[in-house]
């Protein structure tokens, strides 16, 4: 088979590129650096692992699995690629393009940076940064509050919902999470319940951790009535998505003193206008899209791909793929017996 790669070619090593041939001598691996390269390989391209587009789709004839390095795929869900998703059951056979995601290893970093921005705000260390004066300390030291004891609540527990969770229990808090899917409850989370519950979980909430991907239900989750729902002390954190918090609401909460602080990784629309208000608005800290950086993220990326790759060869109709159903995506299964499914595919 032929393999495109295309992830992070300035950080992507010879040791690395070995390891995915490592997997089988047979497969012929090319990495893709530039567009024009990259259209010049993609014709006959089985698999491709970074970064996908509509143009990769329409040059890659094909192609049968897309291996992304990212954690969400929203981006990546245009009409055509999610209506070539086709499954055609006979004697357990599939036709479909596979799809599988970086989920699952970047939940550590992301966490880090949801608690940063978490302290951050609890501790005036964004007022403190941006006033620069020292006639704030006593207004400062007023809105604080401390963690052991507080509840923390999670929007979606996934690889990154988890570490958040995991963080929490360090600081002695309680946990509580919605999630569409039947997810196991770790020991560090009081409860887990279905998305109908979210204005229970806001109302509960001392802090609440955005860690769900973007969705037809998850888009403006966070609208007027989601604030109003919220304490007024709480603090709420974005990683994952921009768009599931709606700003205009987001900025009459801050202004109105419905919620204390935001902290967002992420926005609508990137990069965030220069005279957005939230830059400088006293009780918002804004980074970025930085989240997802660290130096070991591509380390874990290529081993969850070989891992995958070696998967796939035993089984090229994969087991799993991304689907969209009510607006959630989900698993579906193509059950070949004594196979085993791939990694990262919801």
């Amino acid at each position: 088979m032929k393999i495109m790669m295309n992830a992070a070619l300035d950080e992507l090593t010879d040791e690395q590129r070995q390891r995915v041939q490592a997997v089988s001598e047979e497969n012929q691996i090319v990495v893709a650096r530039t567009r024009e390269e990259q259209l010049v390989q993609a014709p006959d391209v089985d698999i491709i692992f970074g970064s996908f587009n509509r143009f990769l789709f329409d040059a890659a004839k094909q192609l049968k699995w897309v291996q992304t390095e990212s954690a969400g795929i929203d981006t990546i869900l245009f009409d055509e690629f999610v209506a070539s998703d086709t499954i055609l059951f006979d004697e357990f056979v599939a036709s479909a393009i596979v799809l599988t995601s970086a989920k699952g290893t970047v939940g550590t970093h992301l966490a880090d940076h949801s608690w940063a921005l978490l302290l951050g705000l609890l501790r005036g260390i964004g007022r403190a940064v941006r006033e620069r004066t020292w006639e704030n300390r006593m207004s400062i030291r007023s809105e604080t509050w401390e963690l052991e004891g507080k509840t923390l609540g999670i929007i979606g527990l996934g690889g990154t919902g988890v570490e958040v969770a995991r963080r929490a229990a360090g600081f002695g808090m309680e946990v509580i999470a919605i999630d569409p899917e039947e997810v196991p409850r770790p020991e560090f989370v009081r409860e887990v319940w279905k998305p109908d519950r979210f204005y229970d979980l806001l109302e509960q909430s001392d802090a609440v951790s955005v860690c769900c991907p973007l969705t037809g239900q998850t888009r403006d989750l966070f609208d007027r009535e989601a604030f109003r729902r919220m304490r007024p002390h709480s603090l709420l954190v974005n990683v994952t998505r921009g768009p599931i918090i709606d700003t205009e609401a987001l900025l009459e909460a801050l202004n109105q003193g419905l919620i204390r602080g935001a902290g967002l990784d992420v926005t609508p629309e990137e990069p965030l206008h220069a005279d957005s208000p939230l830059w400088d608005h006293p009780h918002a800290i804004i980074t970025p899209h930085a989240s997802g950086g660290s130096p070991i993220r591509l380390d874990r990326s290529i081993d969850l791909f070989c891992e995958n790759l070696r998967r796939f060869t035993r089984w090229p109709a994969a087991p799993e793929r991304h689907r969209q159903t009510k607006g959630l995506l989900r698993k579906r299964w193509i059950p070949f017996e004594g196979r085993r499914p791939l990694l990262g595919a919801s």
